[in-house]
C-alpha cells in the first residue's frame, strides 16, 4: 500500500496544480474582462456623440485588455448609447474568446468565450453636442 501511495502522490499533485492553473487563468480572464467593460463604459459615457462613444469604448477595451496581457482570439465590443442624453445610461458589452492552449507546457485543448457588461450613467448636468444652428 505504501508503494502505491508513493507512486501515485506526485501524479495527483501534478494534476491538482494543472487544474489550479487552468482555473486561475479563467478567473483572471473574467476579472480582466469585467474591468475592461467598466473602463470602456466610462470612456463612452463622457463622449459627446454616439459615434465617438462607440469608438472610445472599442479603443479603451482593447487597450485595457492588452495592458493586462489578456490575449483575445477575437474581441467584440457592443455599445448602446441611448443617444447620450443627460441622465441616460451607456451600456458596453465586451466579449473575448480566450484560448487555454498556452496555459501550461502540456497545453489545454479548447477555449471559452467570456463576456461582461457594464452600465455607466451619463452626467445629468453635462453639455451636449451642438447639432443645430445658432439663433
Amino acid at each position: 500500500m505504501a508503494a502505491e501511495v508513493t507512486i501515485a502522490t506526485p501524479f495527483l499533485v501534478m494534476l491538482l496544480v494543472f487544474v489550479g492553473v487552468v482555473i486561475h487563468r479563467g478567473v483572471d480572464a473574467r476579472i480582466r474582462i469585467d474591468d475592461a467593460a467598466h473602463q470602456a463604459a466610462r470612456a463612452a459615457s463622457i463622449e459627446r456623440t454616439p459615434a465617438a462613444a462607440t469608438a472610445a469604448a472599442r479603443s479603451t477595451a482593447a487597450s485595457a485588455l492588452s495592458q493586462f496581457g489578456a490575449a483575445c482570439a477575437s474581441l467584440s465590443v457592443d455599445t448602446t448609447t441611448g443617444g447620450l442624453r443627460p441622465g441616460g445610461t451607456v451600456s458596453v458589452t465586451v466579449s473575448c474568446s480566450v484560448d487555454f492552449g498556452d496555459a501550461l507546457i502540456l497545453g489545454v485543448p479548447g477555449g471559452k468565450t467570456l463576456s461582461a457588461t457594464s452600465v455607466e450613467p451619463v452626467d445629468l448636468w453635462r453639455s451636449t453636442a451642438n447639432t443645430g444652428s445658432r439663433t
